[in-house]
């Protein structure tokens, strides 16, 4: 029957929009969308063979907690929040992320909304979480894959936080290590430095031991290329373009400081100032610079006394920072396997790849919902079957058309019908046809109108019937208006029928989404604990 096939169809219909929007959208980055960029490229000679070591880039996943929405701490909404913001992390790294089967997995920092205000017990609690989205262990490795991380302002905060609450930083060590350290990957270098302390006062521990650092790389050979790493980018002008890949405004240089004391402390910045940003170009000399914190992509190229030098902002991993597309890189680092190799002209090769877009597949859900409330309350009750509706429904519609086009044809035709041609010469002898108007009498067009009328053929039965009825409802107006004893009126019968219309189609309704919610919320949930159980 009709409201069978139709039950069927919705139930099909939600089964595999929940399978694309939280499972099959995730599979679509390893599969269409993105790849290694070393797959892409091909050596000018046939005899050198590049090897590459695969490093996956996140940037800023930032978990929410108590200090990001304006909601009581430990209240549902938070906590559905929270659950849905880590649960999307999840899917990414799992299904997208690890899908490369990268070699290296690199973090840009920011990994806790409010770290340096969360408290001892808020802290480990939020790790965890941290460690559970993206299946870390005990020592902060995935499986055999070793894992590196930079510190973000959301991690220690900036200058103004660093010396009131020293146990920030301690505490962030403890759990991620050094924050200015230097490792090497294939036959590159990456140079990790703590931004959130290089434009603080120089006389202070923190800044100091920050710059110190950054002096001893200086002295050391560059051997191998070199990759900057750094949460804060890089200075740039007002209004610098960011590239084909940014979907927000470009935001510019602001910079907070301490108005509370004379120690005039720096509370936020969004880029490093523009002098230590040439120093560490100068000193360090990278082939790359890799950043975050500014939660959407930019590529830009600054200039050093070695040549130009691209950076490239990451955008967040997590769809409730901002950023309706969140994203990750894949890098590509040269390990030549011949000893004597000279160095590659491409050591480093960046791939920038886009998640699904959360934000869209639960919109996708809402308006689903209200097609389907929709179809389930206005479909029509007969017993005819689901698709002999929509033939029904596509024959009114071609109906619709061929009525609308005879009536543009009738009207052409009316419209010739009200004019005649004449025959004209010129002098030339050359005949022209000319429209005028007809000029109808009044007699003729009387004639007319009788002899339309004539052709008319009245049955008397029918005329019989007419006068009848015609009789028959004047009588009862007459009744009804003038008489003594006029004669009641039956109550109408629409209202109380509409009523049990509307009744019998709720229920129907009713009835219909609880045999689709009873096949689809179960998969559902079992989509939900896959992802979320440990694997």
């Amino acid at each position: 029957m009709k409201q069978k096939e139709l039950t069927l169809l919705l139930c099909l219909i939600w089964a595999l929009t929940l399978l694309y929007g939280e499972m099959f959208a995730y599979w679509l980055p390893s599969i269409f969308t993105c790849s290694w960029p070393h797959l892409k490229v091909q050596t000018k000679s046939e005899s050198y063979q590049n090897d590459y070591v695969k490093v996956a880039v996140i940037a800023d996943p930032q978990l929410m907690d108590k200090t990001s929405l304006r909601l009581p701490e430990k209240s549902l909404a938070l906590e559905l929040v929270k659950f849905y913001t880590d649960l999307n992390m999840r899917r990414s790294f799992f299904s997208s992320i690890l899908g490369f089967k990268p070699d290296v997995i690199l973090f840009l920092g920011d990994y806790f909304d409010g770290g340096p205000y969360l408290s001892d017990e808020e802290w480990e609690a939020s790790l965890n979480r941290f460690k559970h989205i993206f299946g870390l262990n005990a020592q902060g490795k995935y499986k055999d894959k070793q894992v590196y991380f930079i510190s973000g302002n959301h991690d220690i905060g900036y200058e103004s936080l660093h010396y009131a609450k020293p146990k920030v930083i301690g505490r962030y060590e403890e759990t991620f290590g050094i924050r200015n350290y230097k490792f090497t990957v294939g036959k590159v270098d990456f140079i990790a430095v703590d931004a959130q302390t290089l434009d603080g006062h120089p006389q202070k521990h923190l800044t100091s031991q920050a710059w110190e650092f950054v002096k001893n790389i200086s002295v050391d050979n560059v051997i191998r290329p070199r990759v900057l790493l750094t949460h804060i980018p890089l200075y740039r002008p007002d209004g610098t373009y960011c590239g084909p890949d940014r979907s927000s405004p470009i935001i510019n240089q602001r910079i907070k400081r301490a108005l509370y004391d004379k120690s005039n402390d720096i509370i936020y910045q969004n880029y490093v100032f523009e002098k230590s940003s040439k120093y560490l170009l100068d000193t360090i000399k990278p082939k790359l610079i890799l950043s975050g914190h500014d939660h959407d992509q930019c590529t830009v190229t600054h200039q050093s006394k070695s040549g130009p030098v691209k950076e490239h902002t990451l955008g967040t991993i997590s769809w409730q920072q901002g950023n309706l597309y969140p994203s990750f890189m894949l890098l590509s680092v040269d390990n030549s396997t011949l000893p004597n190799a000279s160095v590659p002209e491409e050591p480093l090769l960046t791939h920038l790849c886009f998640l699904p877009k959360q934000l869209h597949i639960y919109m996708w859900y809402i308006v689903l919902l209200g097609f389907t409330l929709l179809a389930l309350l206005f479909w029509p009750t007969s017993s005819s079957s689901f698709w002999h509706q929509c033939w029904n429904l596509a024959g009114h519609f071609k109906q619709l058309i061929a009525s609308i086009i005879s009536r543009n044809e009738t009207k052409e035709k009316d419209e010739d019908a009200n004019y005649e041609y004449e025959m004209m010469w010129d002098a030339e002898g050359s005949m022209h046809l000319i429209k005028k108007p007809l000029k109808a009498s009044t007699s003729n067009s009387n004639e007319r109108s009788l002899g339309e009328r004539g052709n008319v053929v009245m049955r008397p039965t029918a005329r019989k019937n007419t006068g009848q009825e015609a009789d028959f409802s004047m009588s009862m107006d007459m009744a009804s208006s003038t008489g003594p004893d006029p004669l009641p009126r039956l109550p109408p019968r629409t209202g109380r029928s509409r009523a049990t219309i509307i009744i019998q189609r709720l229920l129907r309704m009713l009835r219909m989404l609880t045999v689709i919610a009873a096949v689809n919320v179960p998969l559902y949930m079992m989509l939900l604990f896959k992802d979320w159980i440990d694997k």
